[in-house]
């Protein structure tokens, strides 16, 4: 595998018994992971969806990614939550986080339907001004508040643009097989239809139709990262600690949440991570936050955040854990200049490359947190490719099932994420909310 466990730093923090006492929940775990007996059984679609996807599905998506790359210049993609995480991590992660400004990248990519703002709208609509634009509705139901709105807005200006003809031409819709509003009015649009997989949550979509199409309208291989995906499909099987970095991932989440380290922090040294790691805070804050559980988390960019957040991972309440990931190969090198006046008094650095001192920042910087009482988790990635990324990306899937399992919730569904949307539909006077929206403005006394 391209992705390796380095255990080194938690030798303080963690017991070689404790690894032996885990064991059997790990099994038992998995045990109803694969015998589909656990909590969310309905929603193991993901495990093997890397090796068993629909075939002329995955040809229609790269046919559809040609089509926008040769006729767009801006592909505006409307989901919310797992419907644009996945799809955003990996551009970025694979392209540039800056991919919309490096020259050569057709077709522009933007997201929308992930929030409320009418500022965040206006500013895509300018940028789709003089600009051929196609349309990614992702959605199962078509319902969702915020994606809704922004299919709205951005059919209407389609349509204004194209005409319904042209319009039906530019738009594509991700949603359910069958059933749902979205998927009726498609139909009778007209509109080429992908399909979200009944049972696969939003957030272990990534591999499926939900990521794919947007990933591969970026120019990425997405047979390479299925490859690598069903690579750990087929590696992460046994359920020995000692032969599956994976579960021992999992496992060690779980030893220093009894511990009282109740944070984790992903910890990448790349800017180009960024959105991956809001990916992976939806993945496991979703998951396992529930029935009053789970481990909180969040995320950071270094060495930039050494410089806000440092201080207080260093010296401050001891409830947290790092997990770094560490890029061996990036595919880029920059070497440091020297300078005649040395005035910055940095010239022992002179032709070193940018990655060494890096690599030399994220170790001192292990090394200083440990010291601090953090205990530091470093998975090891290879290098930055569509293959190895979609081996980390079933890495942290199955990590996942399994620590949620370990936790003793279901990692499968977000009863809590109900709570606000009816509250919103409610004050908002929607039909069959008229009585729980009278009950809410009484509370808020409005």
């Amino acid at each position: 595998m391209s992705i390796k466990l380095n255990t080194h730093y938690l030798e303080s923090f963690i017991r070689p018994h404790e690894y032996a006492q885990i064991a059997d929940q790990v099994r038992l775990a998995d045990k109803m992971l694969r015998e589909k007996t656990g909590p969310g059984n309905q929603m193991l679609g993901w495990i093997h969806l890397p090796e068993n996807y629909d075939r002329e599905e995955f040809s229609r998506i790269q046919k559809a990614a040609e089509k926008i790359r040769k006729t767009c210049d801006v592909l505006i993609v409307i989901g919310i939550g797992g419907s644009y995480l996945g799809a955003r991590a990996v551009i970025e992660y694979l392209r540039s986080p800056n991919y919309n400004l490096l020259p050569g990248n057709k077709p522009q990519i933007y997201f929308s339907g992930n929030c409320i703002s009418a500022d965040a709208m206006n500013e895509l609509l300018k940028l789709c001004e003089g600009k051929d634009v196609c349309v990614n509705v992702i959605s199962k139901s078509g319902t969702t508040t915020e994606p809704a709105v922004a299919f709205r807005v951005f059919r209407n200006l389609l349509e204004e643009k194209y005409g319904k003809a042209g319009a039906r031409e530019r738009i594509f819709v991700t949603t359910d097989r069958a059933r749902g509003t979205l998927k009726a009015f498609s139909t009778e649009a007209g509109y080429e239809t992908f399909v979200v997989p009944d049972d696969v949550g939003g957030r272990f979509s990534v591999l499926s139709a939900v990521g794919l199409l947007p990933i591969a309208a970026a120019g990425i291989d997405i047979t390479k990262l299925m490859e690598g995906a069903a690579a750990a499909s087929r590696a992460y099987t046994n359920p020995d600690l000692e032969q599956n970095d994976c579960y021992r991932y999992a496992a060690i989440r779980n030893i220093l949440y009894r511990k009282g380290k109740v944070m984790e922090i992903l910890a990448s040294y790349e800017p180009f991570s960024m959105m991956f790691n809001e990916w992976w805070k939806q993945l496991y804050g979703e998951s396992e936050g529930k029935d009053l559980k789970g481990i909180y988390p969040a995320s950071v960019i270094f060495s930039t955040d050494l410089h806000s957040l440092g201080q207080f991972i260093q010296d401050g309440n001891r409830i947290m854990f790092e997990t770094v990931i560490d890029i061996a190969d990036t595919g880029n090198t920059c070497k440091i200049p020297d300078d005649p006046n040395n005035i910055d008094g940095l010239n022992f650095l002179s032709g070193m490359e940018l990655d060494d001192v890096k690599k030399t920042a994220m170790l001192g910087t292990i090394l200083a947190h440990v010291d601090g009482g953090v205990p530091n988790i470093v998975i090891e990635v290879s290098k930055r490719d569509e293959f190895v990324l979609g081996e980390l990306i079933y890495f942290f899937e199955m990590a996942c099932a399994i620590s949620g399992y370990l936790l003793a919730v279901n990692p499968f569904d977000q009863p809590g994420v109900e709570s606000y949307k009816k509250n919103m539909f409610a004050l908002l006077g929607k039909p069959g909310y008229e009585e729980m929206g009278k009950e809410l403005r009484k509370r808020l006394n409005f």
